[in-house]
């Protein structure tokens, strides 16, 4: 099913988008909608082949019983009700909180982030949004859950130390190239020290912003409720990408002011990041460790390698 829509969403982009997309993407602003279906499409493969790789990096290793970390059936369709309720109240807050201070809703992308963007950001902006991301998708969830489970039950201890940092080390170096071979980051053009100081900066503020409550949120908390709730780790990796995508919902670059640009807006949304989603879910079933992909397929790339001029821009970081 998710494969047909996955077609489906690029045959309606090819045949009704027109030359261009109505997106504000000042780092793809050269390329055409086929151009960026085929990069859309090139980065869910590679995402599949890291899948690959994954698992036979983790096939000798003991493999966690994610399920068993999860409450009976009862009790995690309850949780994960519950969760993803106070998401949609987060994102809502967060909508309210950036909208009327005059900035761009807070979701879990700093507007910027990945695409670039020709508004100016504020600098309290960027560090109200990394403040209010962090409280409410990592530590507010963190200190309920974490007063009832284990940090071994949310998958916030290694099991296999060893074979952790063989995936963190494998993932990570994959995935660094093929940013840098696809995507051309300009991080490499800035000068010594904006390179370094950016870097750190944007290193500490994204994993406040979106890292962290990214995995409290989705691969501590709602993966193991997924897995026991569906029975299929298939299904869960899915699960784990579209909650992935929906906390991008607020994404400053998408387009809701006419019926075709919010289709288009949707389509791009799952299109950015379900891939990414399903790979970090695919990451904590293999491993049981939240805290993989956090380091694999997150924090340095794709954040810091991408988003350092971004973050050198608005701090005016000299």
């Amino acid at each position: 099913m998710a494969a047909t829509l996955w077609v489906a969403a690029n045959c309606w982009v090819g045949l009704t988008a027109g030359e261009t997309l109505p997106f504000d993407w000042p780092a793809r602003t050269q390329r055409s909608t086929v151009e960026h279906l085929l990069e859309v499409n090139l980065a869910l493969l590679q995402v599949l082949l890291l899948m690959g790789v994954v698992h036979v990096i983790t096939r000798r290793r003991t493999l966690p019983d994610i399920a068993a970390r999860a409450p009976d059936r009862a009790l995690a369709l309850r949780e994960t009700l519950l969760l993803l309720g106070y998401g949609v109240l987060a994102l809502g807050g967060g909508f309210l909180l950036a909208t009327s201070s005059g900035w761009h809703p807070f979701g879990l992308h700093l507007a910027g982030t990945i695409y670039g963007t020709h508004a100016q950001l504020e600098p309290a902006e960027v560090l109200t949004w990394a403040g209010y991301n962090l409280v409410v998708f990592a530590v507010l969830p963190l200190i309920f859950f974490g007063r009832r489970y284990s940090a071994r039950a949310l998958g916030l201890r290694s099991t296999d130390r060893k074979n952790d940092l063989l995936v963190i080390v494998v993932v990570l170096a994959l995935e660094a190239t093929f940013q840098i071979v696809a995507v051309q980051p300009e991080i490499f053009t800035l000068p010594a020290g904006q390179l370094l100081l950016g870097a750190a900066v944007t290193f500490a503020l994204y994993l406040a912003g979106a890292v962290l409550p990214a995995m409290v949120f989705i691969y501590a908390i709602l993966v193991p409720r997924y897995l026991t709730l569906t029975g299929s780790a298939t299904t869960t990796v899915l699960l784990g990408g579209l909650t992935y995508t929906g906390l991008h919902a607020w994404d400053a670059w998408a387009v809701f002011t006419s019926p075709h640009g919010a289709a288009l807006s949707v389509i791009f949304l799952f299109f950015t990041y379900l891939g990414p989603g399903m790979i970090k879910t695919f990451l904590t079933l293999r491993t049981g460790n939240a805290w993989v992909h956090v380091w694999a397929y997150h924090a340095f790339a794709p954040h810091t390698l991408l988003d350092t001029p971004h973050i050198v821009d608005v701090l005016r970081i000299r």
